[in-house]
């Protein structure tokens, strides 16, 4: 048997010649899916017990998973170049703005969506064939130890952090244990790796001390080896801006909503550089590229309303990023619909008041979603409207969204608020 095609873990996903893992877990075994796999082209299965079709079987699927990712990616070593992307926020965007960078020059293949864990890191390793010449790999962490784990598998030769922020705060207990998990990033570089640091965000310009290889950055900061300056908005929050580097500087116009987007890019382009890819030649890979999905999403709704829709995750810092957005397009009235944020710990209740009183200051109307939100609706005050949930949402706005309104949509996956979204669209 020959696996042609990638490695999946959804049997309905898989394609011609594909390999289907099978796990057994508490509600479903995905043993039992092998002949749906079989039917969707898998040839296949790698798991812990046999299937009717061809079967490896392991006392670890995810052990074997990742041993059979690492060696197929060191066969592709020669002319391979991996980069490793990771932050509290901005890595999946970044992740979509290198992966243009590099696909401008030579065949890409990148983390989908934020598949970046131990499983969808592996996974991603899979897609990479002989003609693959960049493998971007977005890598996130719940605990120390997870991003040093997924390096073992493919020591990047570009590492990108974005930023140390409160996302998995309650995990990790505070921002200095959430420093040194990203930091694993640039400890796991390959040797002679380039670490790619925001020169914006002291933890992540501190990481410089973790590796003896080349560094670049990137930011605002006077300093940064890639710099955003003369950053302006158009009517719909998209950026433009000039990259500058010590001896080039060129325009950039975004199709993305939001000023971050801005360093976002400068990170893409940094990496780009250590890659040998022209600033020129970023920029206008840059011009045309998008994102995964519900990332600040514009949309142009019946009625004559505007949706941006930010519903894929959320935390107090994204929340604010997303709330600069809504106030940077023109409209006749702003409305945050907001809902819970996750993993936030002791710091839950403060952090949603907190995000409450910024929406205040952004928005006219502060809809927060479900009890779990309510601080926020105590932190918008007299703009403040509490929602009993998903349904409630969808009603309240069918009731008062009126024609140049605009409504953004952000709350943490498990609200589901891309439902709401969904609803209006």
């Amino acid at each position: 048997v020959t696996v042609a095609a990638p490695a999946v873990l959804d049997g309905r996903q898989a394609g011609p010649g594909g390999l289907f893992v099978a796990f057994a877990g508490e509600r479903a075994d995905g043993h039992d899916h092998a002949g749906q796999a079989s039917q969707a082209g898998a040839v296949a299965v790698l798991g812990s017990r046999p299937t009717p079709l061809p079967t490896v079987v392991t006392a670890d699927a995810q052990a074997a998973l990742q041993a059979l990712a690492a060696h197929a990616v060191t066969r592709l070593r020669g002319g391979l170049t991996v980069a490793g992307v990771t932050g509290s926020r901005g890595k999946t965007s970044t992740k979509d703005l290198l992966a243009a960078v590099f696909s401008r020059t030579a065949p890409t293949i990148a983390t989908a969506g934020s598949l970046n864990n131990e499983l969808g890191v592996p996974l991603t390793m899979l897609r990479a064939g002989t003609d693959t010449r960049f493998l971007v790999l977005e890598m996130g962490a719940r605990r120390t130890g997870d991003i040093a784990a997924l390096t073992g598998l493919a020591a990047p030769d570009i590492a990108v952090v974005t930023n140390v922020g409160q996302a998995h705060l309650s995990h990790f207990g505070s921002r200095a244990a959430i420093a040194r998990a990203k930091g694993e990033l640039v400890q796991g570089l390959a040797p002679g790796g380039t670490a790619i640091l925001n020169a914006d965000d002291p933890r992540v310009a501190a990481m410089r001390a973790l590796t003896d290889g080349p560094v670049l950055t990137f930011g605002h900061a006077q300093h940064a080896d890639v710099r955003v300056t003369g950053l302006t908005l158009d009517r719909l929050a998209r950026p433009s801006f000039t990259l500058r580097t010590a001896d080039a500087s060129a325009p950039v116009t975004l199709p993305l909503v939001g000023a971050h987007q801005a360093l976002n890019a400068s990170a893409a382009a940094a990496a780009g550089l250590a890659a040998s890819v022209p600033l020129d030649v970023a920029v206008t890979a840059l011009a045309t590229a998008s994102l995964s999905k519900w990332r600040l999403e514009l949309r142009d709704l019946a009625g004559g309303a505007t949706l941006l829709n930010d519903s894929y995750n959320a935390d107090p810092d994204t929340a604010r990023a997303a709330l600069d957005a809504l106030a940077a397009i023109e409209g006749r009235r702003r409305i945050a619909i907001l809902g819970e944020m996750l993993e936030l710990g002791d710091h839950s209740d403060a952090e949603h008041r907190a995000v409450g009183q910024y929406a205040a200051s952004r928005a006219d109307v502060v809809a927060a979603v479900g009890e779990a939100a309510r601080p926020i609706a105590d932190g918008a005050g007299d703009r403040a409207v509490a929602l009993a949930g998903n349904d409630a949402a969808v009603d309240w706005l069918r009731s008062h969204l009126a024609a140049g309104d605009v409504v953004l949509v952000k709350a943490s996956r498990a609200a589901h608020l891309d439902e709401v979204a969904a609803a209006l669209a």
